[in-house]
């Protein structure tokens, strides 16, 4: 019998992983209960409103292993507790990440504000690991009502912050437009921002960003790798699969040029070598010739 109250049964799934490594994103709708949603708003004005006082409600500190943040009564708490949460976040950073930081974001009805486009990361390391966000809407959030912009496929640019803070109606972005109760996952690279508000209805989301801390090998389910795994020789001009992992990480952004959709794809196998903890995984053989012929070289 599955015990659904288990955050293993919740985990994601490969070709989830395999979208998460393309789009630097993953959507979950109503995921989180309308009691929840309901009972967040209080603790989340709390929150906004007593972060910075000397006494009230305080966020965790930096670097706090996430079971130990939020304790009860905390509705924030249990939304991370919930079993198909933490088995999203554990796929992701594991069984034990730590708090980074979280934040209140409330876009008032009638609000006109934009927050320039950005990434939540001063500067970047060169490596594959990464950071998550989570962004829960705790109520509904109609088109054009202060939804977040972001970029699909932006994550592994390596930008810094705010140096995107000059490009508007990029081809291909996307605004929140969700039920209450949806959770949107982000890798810590993804562009993204803060949006008007025109309509009538006040918009609460909660931010929290968790780091790994062990390698992120693996963590999800991978009962149904072998199924849709692509052998190193898969070649879109030669043999190709269908169905595969490398059919997602082929998966082309409308703002990208042909040049850089095949830079980005070479971006999306070194994520997925992290991941899979496959070092001769490869989609149209683009890093393998690069290896290859490297490997020729007399030292």
């Amino acid at each position: 019998m599955v015990d659904r109250t288990d955050p293993r049964e919740h985990r994601l799934s490969t070709r989830q992983m395999a979208e998460f490594v393309t789009n630097g994103v993953l959507r979950f709708d109503g995921i989180v209960p309308p009691d929840l949603n309901e009972r967040a708003i209080p603790e989340l004005e709390r929150l906004k409103n007593e972060r910075f006082a000397p006494d009230g409600l305080k966020p965790p500190h930096t670097g706090t292993p996430l079971d130990r943040c939020y304790p009860e009564p905390s509705v924030i708490g249990e939304y991370l507790r919930l079993p198909a949460i933490r088995g999203i976040i554990e796929s992701l950073v594991g069984p034990d990440p730590t708090f980074d930081h979280d934040f209140t974001h409330f876009i008032e009805a009638g609000a006109t504000d934009v927050q320039p486009l950005h990434v939540d990361a001063v500067t970047d390391s060169p490596d594959a690991t990464f950071d998550i966000q989570l962004f829960w809407f705790c109520n509904d959030v109609e088109p054009g009502e202060g939804g977040t912009r972001y970029l699909p496929g932006s994550h592994l640019r390596r930008v810094r912050s705010s140096g995107l803070d000059r490009y508007q109606h990029i081809t291909g972005e996307q605004q929140v437009a969700c039920a209450a109760g949806t959770v949107f996952v982000f890798h810590h690279g993804l562009w993204h921002a803060g949006q008007p508000n025109p309509g009538p209805n006040d918009r609460w989301m909660h931010k929290v960003r968790l780091n790994p801390t062990r390698p992120q090998v693996r963590l999800w389910d991978t009962s149904d790798l072998d199924e849709v795994q692509n052998l190193p020789t898969d070649h879109v001009f030669a043999r190709m699969d269908h169905g595969t992992i490398a059919d997602t990480l082929r998966t082309f952004q409308p703002w990208l040029s042909v040049t850089e959709y095949r830079n980005e794809q070479m971006q999306r196998v070194a994520l997925w070598r992290y991941l899979s903890g496959d070092e001769r995984y490869d989609v149209d053989h683009y890093r393998t010739r690069l290896e290859q012929r490297s490997a020729l070289v007399v030292r």
